[in-house]
């Protein structure tokens, strides 16, 4: 990929800045608000709060006499405590000998090591707090399917017209009856007893009456997601096509187009499309992707980016605040775990190290999911807060998780690491941070297109 790819893969790289840009401030906002709420309430006072790095282009003092700016370059942020001689909160130490014993309580590096640690501790947990917060907000708009599976808006498909309609809670497809989703394995039994073909006869419950319906097979080859960097994306599809060919032969299923792409070895292939009553023509080669496994470790397939659903939209019911957090929780840790492991697997060579983005991928997947409607746009900030979030944890001197490391060594020890050696420490930090950003973007425009 390079910049003149990424500009026509989304037709104004202005509207991709602008969602990356809005993505990254949201988080990194939370982050450093983090570190500043915790440390004032431990009784270390903050100089700046800065969004974003380089010429300040706004700003303001609040009482307590701290400088809230925005900055030029929208790349990250930080708070520069009292005492700190710069963003990467190194000593001042000029500063620090001028002090009174009292106003050194209220900086950075005068503080006791429990305010030291929790503030540093605290910009990575507030992005998990915003991950699940996201999480559970999105779970609770979209609802859950409840015990009986009701009919709620049917998917733009190709001819023929169905009997179905929104409303009808179904009892049997095709003489199977609808079993519960409890038990997956009966739900996958049944699912798996449906013939693959359309138009097929539903069982329905409709104003009272049972009644007959003809209807389409329930899991078409229908584009529900679009996952961004794919090769569906590349190629134009969008959410809501329907693949009705692959080379020419018909298919009614998404069990079709799955088999076709996993056993078609990487070969080209051309995809025949329904869009919104227009047949259309797309050609894409599969891409290999590295992903995780249950039983742990990775496995490679081929992937062209889409996932399927069902043929109508699900009525559904609230979900209880209580059980949509948790679920948030859940799913914060599903990322956090998949990204410690991806990185691990990368490192030891066992996957591609493909699988890391640098900026470029990152505002390309900003802009991707930003065009697939909003919440595609804020889920995709709640995976990448949690991503950041655990980053910052890594035990690497100029992040977060390094300054833990020197707390750590403190409360053993006794003592801090001396001046001298946390300025070489950090310059070996600030080394690697910036060996990964370069990384990522060499992937990102040369080595992985």
């Amino acid at each position: 990929m390079d910049i003149f790819s990424l500009i026509s893969g989304f037709g104004n790289v202005f509207w991709v800045i602008i969602a990356f840009v809005v993505a990254l401030s949201v988080i990194v906002a939370i982050h450093e608000y983090g570190h500043y709420i915790v440390g004032r309430w431990s009784g270390i006072g903050a100089d700046v709060f800065s969004l974003g790095f380089g010429p300040v282009i706004w700003s303001r003092f609040d009482k307590r006499g701290t400088k809230w700016q925005i900055a030029a370059l929208p790349l990250g942020g930080y708070v520069k405590f009292k005492g700190d001689a710069n963003a990467a909160s190194g000593k001042d130490e000029g500063a620090m000998a001028e002090m009174s014993e009292e106003d050194r309580r209220h900086t950075m590096h005068g503080a006791p090591l429990w305010a030291r640690a929790a503030t540093a501790a605290a910009g990575p947990v507030f992005n998990f707090i915003l991950s699940t917060a996201i999480f559970a907000l999105v779970f609770i708009s979209r609802g859950q399917i409840g015990d009986d599976l009701v009919v709620g808006e049917l998917q733009d498909l190709p001819p023929p017209a169905y009997e179905l309609r929104a409303g009808d809670e179904i009892i049997a497809i095709a003489g199977q009856t609808m079993p519960g989703f409890g038990d997956v394995q009966i739900f996958n039994a049944f699912s798996d007893a449906i013939p693959l073909e359309t138009p097929l006869d539903y069982q329905v419950m409709r104003d009272g009456s049972s009644v007959s319906a003809s209807g389409p097979y329930p899991y078409p080859p229908i584009v529900s997601h679009l996952a961004p960097q794919s090769a569906a994306y590349a190629a134009g599809l969008e959410v809501g096509d329907v693949i009705t060919a692959i080379d020419g032969t018909r298919i009614t299923g998404f069990s079709e187009l799955k088999k076709a792409v996993e056993t078609g070895e990487g070969r080209a292939m051309l995809l025949t499309v329904w869009r919104m009553g227009e047949t259309l023509e797309f050609t894409l080669v599969p891409r290999r992707m590295d992903e995780p496994q249950a039983e742990g470790g990775f496995k490679t397939y081929w992937r062209i980016g889409i996932g399927g659903g069902l043929a109508f939209d699900p009525a559904t019911q609230s979900v209880p605040a209580g059980d949509a957090v948790w679920r948030g929780i859940v799913q914060t840790g599903r990322i956090i775990e998949g990204s410690v492991s991806g990185l691990y697997h990368m490192i030891t060579g066992a996957i591609s190290s493909c699988n890391l983005s640098g900026p470029v991928g990152i505002a390309q997947t900003s802009g991707a999911m930003a065009s697939q409607g909003v919440m595609s746009f804020v889920w995709f900030i709640g995976v990448l807060s949690a991503a950041i979030g655990m980053l910052n944890l890594f035990p690497i001197p100029m992040l977060d998780g390094g300054h833990l490391v020197f707390f750590a060594y403190e409360a053993v020890v006794g003592r801090p690491p001396s001046d001298q050696a946390l300025r070489v420490l950090m310059s070996i930090g600030l080394f690697l941070v910036l060996s990964l950003m370069v990384f990522g973007l060499l992937n990102d425009t040369i080595r992985c297109p």
